[in-house]
């Protein structure tokens, strides 16, 4: 599967890559204003690529098709879960990170970034990707196929700076998913560095702040 992306640069010449992945029904243009209110000039040129998921039937919405990592089974995010859709949509995610490093990008100098479905993506790729990324942002989401990342991680990424925001109000990914999934990437080693906001399934001003503030150190 070969993904459509939408890309920004803020000069010729980029030294980083920031790639964000939407969330359910959404489209890569989603994070564009968020992408235009992060000041990450001195890191030199950035790289933004913004990538559509693939439209596909969603079973919890009634099988309506949409724009889709995976498929979504039931209100229960984490007991049944689409790991064949998930599986490819990592393959397609890889793909984009090689091309990256193609155009003379380092792994080291390329994060991953998603929100609600694009955060399970980010970390799902982002763990078990076999060269060392510069971080993981992830917003308003949760870690998928939990039980299957202790054997499956990419020891290259055991040390990679992992940004965890979620709103406290989240009614579609509850505050305790994204808790418990903190809690296990602790478990296991990994340095989360933890934000919660009080908002709903979104994205707030602060939360844009704090971003910029860890994209500027982990891109340093």
């Amino acid at each position: 599967m070969s993904l459509q992306v939408l890309e920004a640069q803020t000069g010729e010449n980029p030294v980083a890559t920031v790639l964000i992945l939407h969330g359910l029904g959404a489209d890569g243009r989603d994070f564009l204003p968020v992408a235009e209110q992060l000041d990450l000039s001195s890191v030199g040129p950035v790289r933004f690529i913004f990538p559509n998921a693939p439209v596909m039937p969603v079973t919890i919405n009634g099988g309506y098709q949409m724009p889709a990592w995976y498929d979504i089974l039931g209100a229960d995010l984490t007991q049944r879960q689409d790991e064949a859709g998930m599986r490819h949509s990592q393959q397609a995610i890889d793909a984009l990170i090689d091309r990256e490093k193609s155009r003379g990008v380092a792994s080291e100098r390329i994060v991953l970034a998603g929100f609600s479905q694009g955060c399970a993506m980010t970390l799902m790729t982002g763990l078990r990707h076999p060269d060392r990324l510069a971080g993981l942002l992830c917003m308003s989401g949760y870690l998928p196929l939990a039980d299957k990342t202790a054997a499956e991680r990419s020891a290259a990424n055991q040390h990679v700076p992992i940004f965890m925001a979620h709103g406290t109000r989240d009614p579609v990914v509850l505050l305790p998913r994204a808790t418990a999934s903190r809690d296990h990437l602790q478990s296991l080693g990994y340095a989360v560095e933890w934000h919660d906001y009080a908002m709903e399934h979104s994205v707030c001003q602060e939360e844009i702040a704090d971003m910029q503030d860890w994209l500027l150190k982990v891109l340093a």
